[in-house]
Parts: C-alpha cells; sequence; structure tokens
C-alpha cells in the first residue's frame, strides 16, 4: 500500500540500488585509475580524490624538491623530487590548476602534475632561467633566461620548443650582446612582456601566430631593470629600476604613447644604502587605489596613488623591504626583509598606514603566500626548515610544517590571475 502511494515498487527500488552500486564502481574505478597515473617522481597519498583549487607548492631549494600542500588541512600530502637548482625557483600554473610549471637556477622547466604528484615533463630550455608565464588561452609556457639571454616558448601540453626570442642588443660600444631577461608576465591575445636588464628595454612577443612571433621593442625606459609586474587589472606593467630611483610605466592600452617615469628621483639628495637583496615587484600590494612598493636599499614602504601615479606616503619599516604583499581584502600589507632583518615580518593596517604588528616566523624568512580569500598567511623560513601558517585576523601560528630550506611558497588560486 505504501509502495503504491509513493510510487516507489520493486522495480523503483531495484533500480535506485543497481544506479547507486553502478555509481560507487565507477567512483572506485576513478579512484584507481588516479593512482595509475601516478609517477615514480611523486610520494604520499596524491591518489586521493581532490580539488586542484585548495593546492599548492612549497620550494625546498636545498633538496631540489617540492613539498605539495593541501591548503585547508594545512598539510602536505606528498613531495616530488628530481626537480635540479632550485636557489631561486619560481611557479606558474596551468589553467585548471592541475600542473606546475617550475623555472630552475640551471635552466630546468619541469611541469609538475599536482593530483598524481609526478613529474609529467622535464626538459633543460636554457643556462639558468629566473621565471616565466603561461599564455592567456593556457596553451603556451614562456620561460625567461638569463642564460642564454632571451625568452623561450614552449607548448604548454608537451614541453616541445615552439619560438624562440633571443634578447640581442646592440651595446655602446656597437657589438651585439644577449640582455638577461627579468619580469616576464603574459598579456591578453596570446602576448607576452618582459624587460632586458642590461638593454634597458622593454619588450612585448605577441605569439598569436606561433610559427611568426612578432616583437615589439620600446627602449629607454630607465638604467636597469630589474623585476616588473602587472597592475590586477591587467592595464600598466611597472618595471623597477636598479640602476637609478624610480619605475618605468606603460600603459598597456596605448603602448604607442611609450614609457612614463614614475617616482623618479624618490631618494634625490639622501645618501644611497647597500642593496642586501633584490626587492621583488611581482609581490606588490595594492589596497583601494593606493599601491604599497619596496623601495630598494631603504628601510621604507612607498605609498602610491593609482590615479595620479605620485608618491602620497612612506612607511618606516624595519629594514630593506622584499615582498610587500597585500592581503586579498586589501586591509593589511605584509612585508618582510633583506638581511640583516630577515628574521622578521611586519603589517601594515592600510586604513592607517601604521605598522600594527611584528612577528618572527623564524630564521631567513624568504616568501610569504595567501590563501584565496586571505584569512591564512603561509611564510617560509629557510633557516630553521619550517614554514609557519598565520591566521591573519589573529596574528597567531596555527600550524608549522617541516621543509628542507623553504623558499618560494604557491598557490593554485594563481592560475587564473594576470602576470601570475
Amino acid at each position: 500500500m505504501t509502495g503504491n502511494m509513493t510510487g516507489r515498487g520493486p522495480h523503483h527500488i531495484l533500480a535506485t540500488t543497481w544506479g547507486r552500486a553502478w555509481r560507487a564502481a565507477l567512483l572506485a574505478l576513478a579512484s584507481a585509475g588516479l593512482a595509475a597515473c601516478a609517477t615514480p617522481g611523486g610520494s604520499g597519498t596524491a591518489s586521493a580524490l581532490r580539488g586542484t583549487g585548495d593546492l599548492g607548492l612549497v620550494v625546498e631549494r636545498a633538496s631540489g624538491q617540492l613539498t605539495l600542500v593541501d591548503t585547508t588541512a594545512r598539510a602536505p600530502y606528498a613531495q616530488v623530487a628530481g626537480l635540479g637548482d632550485l636557489s631561486h625557483a619560481s611557479a606558474v600554473y596551468s589553467r585548471d590548476g592541475r600542473y606546475a610549471y617550475i623555472f630552475g637556477r640551471d635552466g630546468g622547466l619541469t611541469k609538475v602534475d599536482l593530483l598524481t604528484a609526478g613529474i609529467a615533463k622535464r626538459v633543460i630550455q636554457g643556462g639558468n632561467s629566473i621565471g616565466g608565464a603561461v599564455s592567456q588561452d593556457g596553451t603556451l609556457v614562456a620561460a625567461a633566461n638569463y642564460e642564454p639571454g632571451g625568452v623561450k616558448v614552449f607548448d604548454a601540453k608537451t614541453l616541445e620548443l615552439v619560438a624562440d626570442l633571443p634578447a640581442e642588443y646592440t651595446a655602446a660600444d656597437g657589438s651585439k650582446k644577449f640582455s638577461r631577461v627579468v619580469g616576464i608576465a603574459d598579456l591578453p591575445g596570446q602576448r607576452f612582456i618582459y624587460s632586458l636588464f642590461d638593454a634597458d628595454a622593454i619588450w612585448i612577443a605577441d605569439l598569436s601566430d606561433v610559427k611568426a612571433p612578432k616583437v615589439t621593442k620600446i627602449g629607454k625606459i630607465g638604467h636597469q631593470p630589474y623585476d616588473a609586474l602587472i597592475t590586477p587589472d591587467g592595464r600598466y606593467y611597472l618595471a623597477g629600476l636598479f640602476g637609478e630611483d624610480g619605475i618605468a610605466k606603460l600603459d598597456l592600452w596605448q603602448p604607442e604613447k611609450g614609457v612614463e617615469r614614475v617616482l623618479a628621483h624618490y631618494g634625490r639628495g639622501e645618501e644611497k644604502l647597500p642593496v642586501f637583496k633584490m626587492p621583488h615587484l611581482r609581490g606588490w600590494a595594492v589596497a583601494g587605489n593606493r599601491a604599497y612598493l619596496p623601495a630598494i636599499g631603504r628601510h621604507e614602504v612607498l605609498v602610491v596613488d593609482l590615479s595620479t601615479w605620485k608618491e602620497v606616503g612612506r612607511i618606516p619599516v624595519a629594514g630593506q623591504p622584499v615582498f610587500v604583499m597585500a592581503r586579498p581584502d586589501g586591509r593589511q600589507v605584509w612585508v618582510n626583509f633583506a638581511v640583516p632583518d630577515y628574521s622578521r615580518v611586519q603589517v601594515i593596517d592600510t586604513l592607517t598606514n601604521t605598522i600594527v604588528k611584528t612577528l618572527e616566523p623564524g630564521k631567513a624568512v624568504l616568501h610569504l603566500e595567501f590563501t584565496p580569500r586571505g584569512e591564512q598567511v603561509w611564510i617560509s623560513a629557510r633557516d630553521d626548515d619550517k614554514v609557519v601558517v598565520y591566521d591573519t585576523a589573529t596574528f597567531a601560528p596555527v600550524a608549522t610544517l617541516a621543509a628542507k630550506s623553504p623558499s618560494g611558497i604557491f598557490f593554485t588560486s594563481r592560475a587564473n590571475r594576470l602576470g601570475f
């Protein structure tokens, strides 16, 4: 009687039971298939089903390996070895967040599968790679090289070379030389932008046709661009200058107008300090209509009004800033420092532009990375062989992970951000 009233007769019950069994079997097959895909380079429990948006990696520079991490569990889940010299390694991600592309000092480009915790492909593409980028549609990976100076572009699936763009320029003595390439980033339209440290130039490579790349060259931008970034809206490319005070700004909507100098001579009339470690513009901070930038060789963070590109303030900090990074909501800016102050991290409140907290996570803090919504920040302490996770609201440590000489920390939330 009940079966007739609800419409759930014997046939329905049988079909439901069979459906559940069939789904369970499919799930078991999927799990087995994922485990079978694992490569010898990985270890741990990577075969468990998981979403890529929750993942990331920690570079262990001393051992040439990566520790793969789950940011919600605040724990490692696998390690991947055999990545060569990772002393200044950086990472970018495929659009789906499954693959990390690691650029090493030995010129190695390694494609790592975060789900199987293994090396999908590895090539030695240069002598010294300083970073890279993934194209807008995710099909191309570009590597910026010190040696040989230039950019090499690869098929993102196979890592086969599809374009070689030497950074050749004419030196002051008339000779032909190759410049070290820095500050590479992706642009809309299958383009990459990068700076030439030795040639005082910015180049834009259009790879719409990989068989016939087009390179636009913009020279005389200022002396020795050392790093660069793209504003979050993708409009401006900013190259920091090591050879002089100031930043070269290029409007990517109107590149034909050339480079404009901003923050020129911000240290005019003051004695220059020795630079113990080059700051990284890639970690710059934007909060509302203001940007927070590291001042080269100075114990200051510069505050810039983005509507005018004028300096509107300076914040004294504990040492020479290296990374100046904003929490995703812009309410806080976190700063780490060069030697001898590199065991400290300071937090700036962007409402008051004052230091509200000084932390000491460990010896030799090299990098920090926020979780996608900013509730936590992960900080690497190289000389203490650990990564410390802090709650950004309370500043309390909530986890500590062991890692051998950790440096860069990169989460998959970078996968769909311009310039990351």
